[in-house]
């Protein structure tokens, strides 16, 4: 599996040789470091941990500073990525060169927050009719019986928090990869607020 940390920039538009248009999300990559190595011998899995963006010294305490090796400057985003394909070693920087031969993306991220919302924004209920008298117009409706059991069930759909969960969008297509700006271009839903940390893998059911 290929894999990276990345940080979402926005939305552009690309032109193909043709003049047809895409709209596509702009996925800038830093360089990361591989902090660590994970193999079968000792953690019973291969892996390899990579870093991104460096902490200031002041941030740092020692219990955290104690699993970066000498030679690599401690990070703020951490992540393992299971049989990591290519040969690398601890001190490493891989880039956005990685994904050259992948078509197809799987990225996650922490969905933007909409707080506190009811069933028609939440869950996509239709709601009632809007017009003079009906008295039902946003509300969920009835969510349990008055008899036995006199309660409402687990996993019923009804108001509540929304977003600020983990994500992940599967097959988001490869539009351009621009090594010199470090970007990748995808079409297709990318999660999360701009500017947000996301972890971008090879497609798993391409």
């Amino acid at each position: 599996m290929k894999g990276l940390i990345a940080k979402k920039v926005g939305m552009t538009q690309v032109f193909d040789e043709n003049g047809n248009l895409t709209p596509v999300t702009v996925i800038h990559v830093e360089p990361n470091t591989v902090v660590s190595l994970k193999t079968k011998e000792t953690f019973g899995y291969d892996a390899v941990v990579l870093g991104l963006e460096d902490l200031k010294k002041s941030k740092i305490t020692k219990p955290y500073a104690g699993q970066f090796p000498e030679n690599v400057t401690p990070k703020r985003n951490l992540k393992e990525f299971r049989d990591f394909d290519g040969e690398v070693v601890v001190g490493d920087e891989v880039g956005v060169e990685l994904f050259n031969d992948t078509r197809f993306l799987d990225v996650t991220a922490i969905s933007k927050g909409k707080g506190f919302q009811g069933v028609m924004k939440r869950w996509g209920f239709h709601g009632g009719r809007a017009t003079h008298g009906s008295k039902f117009h946003r509300e969920a409706g009835s969510t349990g019986q008055c008899t036995s059991p006199g309660r409402s069930f687990k996993n019923i759909k009804m108001p509540g928090h929304m977003g600020n969960v983990r994500v992940t969008v599967q097959n988001l297509k490869i539009v351009k990869i621009d090594p010199e700006l470090k970007v990748v271009m995808v079409r297709g839903s990318v999660p999360g607020n701009k500017d947000c940390t996301l972890i971008i893998k090879s497609a798993v059911k391409k």
